[in-house]
């Protein structure tokens, strides 16, 4: 069972497993967005537990834990190694950027542990100095890398799953649509984007949507607001109302737990809205009627990989820069739960289109996985 900690090894015990399953894969691997918040460790470190046990730790991105998104995906894909290996998990909620060093620190120095995951590219700077500093010490780093002989980096493409979200939402705002209430106005091609922070790896998030949608209709209108955090919903709420009031049909959002926020929107403008990261109609399902679909990465799979690597004694077999795509199934766009089978078919076979053209190089997507450098 996996636990939150604070640093100092203190429990936090007021988290409920929140997530239903869905099976998500086309080769029928299940995605879940979830994490189990209290429990108890079955051993009492690197040094108290079975010599056969793994002992792992996880760094919450700015966003934290029960985001229903990013965050959740990486302690799930852990979960799903546990069932497997002997592994112990705690969860480390930090929200502050300006302590992933001294955190990252502490959790190396205590030698308790074979890998220390840590979750988005805010940990990048502080893991620069750590990885080289505690070279004995196992890092996944999660969309980014260091070049450390210590380091597994994963990145998800995040520019071509946002290319893809932008297929749907061009296509979707010229076709009819109703669902419980909600509507667009297919005369009038415009839709909206609702980012986090305003920087180089949310930027190829909103570059590559607006590219998506201008590849099905050049005459779109794509408005583009950002909170400057991952977690304040309510800025998000007014921005995509904003986005909405303005003509809208459909805004999609890269910005963690602060996402909701736009889904608390499309309720309230009777519009719709496309979730990021997990199937988020799902995660999120009070928020099923409005969300058409996600822009989903398996990151669960990349953080079981490296897991799994970890408790088999085979770590360098996952070292390096690992980017994944559409050509590994890394990234998809799926339907929301609620819109299955009521999509017209033009929506399957643009985004079909779509995907055929970026693996085959026909259509270059903006920006790469790691951003808009």
């Amino acid at each position: 069972m996996s636990n939150m900690k604070n640093i100092d090894g203190s429990e936090t015990t007021d988290g409920e497993p929140v997530i239903s399953r869905r099976s998500m894969l086309a080769t029928g691997g299940t995605v879940v967005a979830g994490t189990a918040l209290s429990g108890c460790l079955g051993g009492d470190g690197g040094d108290g537990g079975s010599e056969s046990t793994t002992n792992i730790a996880i760094v919450s991105s700015p966003a934290g834990f029960d985001d229903n998104a990013f965050n959740d995906l990486a302690v799930d894909g852990l979960e799903t190694a546990q069932e497997e290996y002997d592994i112990e998990i705690n969860q480390v909620e930090e929200t502050e950027q300006s302590n992933y060093q001294s955190t990252q620190s502490t959790l190396a120095e205590s030698s308790d542990y074979d890998l220390i995951v840590l979750v988005s590219y805010n940990h990048t700077e502080a893991l620069t100095q750590n990885a080289a500093e505690y070279p004995d010490q196992n890092w996944m780093l999660i969309n980014a890398h260091v070049d450390e002989p210590n380091v597994a980096g994963y990145t998800w493409a995040n520019h071509e799953m946002s290319y893809l979200a932008g297929v749907l939402g061009g296509t979707m705002t010229t076709e009819e649509l109703s669902h419980e209430g909600n509507s667009n106005d297919p005369s009038n091609a415009h839709i909206g984007f609702v980012g986090g922070v305003d920087g180089s790896l949310i930027n190829a998030f909103e570059r590559s949507y607006v590219a998506g949608a201008e590849w099905v209709n050049s005459d779109v209108t794509v408005d583009v607001g950002y909170i400057g955090d991952y977690s304040d919903t309510d800025t998000a709420a007014s921005i995509a109302s904003s986005q909405y009031d303005n003509g809208a049909d459909i805004v999609y959002h890269a910005a963690a737990a602060a996402g909701q926020g736009v889904f608390e929107s499309a309720q309230e403008n009777d519009r719709f809205a496309i979730g990021v990261d997990a199937d988020q109609s799902v995660t999120l399902e009070e928020f099923q009627d409005v969300i058409i679909g996600s822009a989903v990465k398996y990151i669960n799979e990349g953080t079981q990989e490296v897991a799994s690597a970890v408790a088999e004694g085979d770590f360098e077999s996952v070292t390096g820069a690992n980017t994944l795509g559409l050509d590994e199934e890394g990234v998809d766009l799926v339907i929301g739960q609620a819109f299955e089978g009521e999509m017209p078919d033009v929506v399957s076979q643009n985004i079909q289109d779509a995907k055929d053209g970026i693996t085959s190089g026909d259509i270059e997507v903006p920006c790469s996985a790691s951003g808009c450098n």
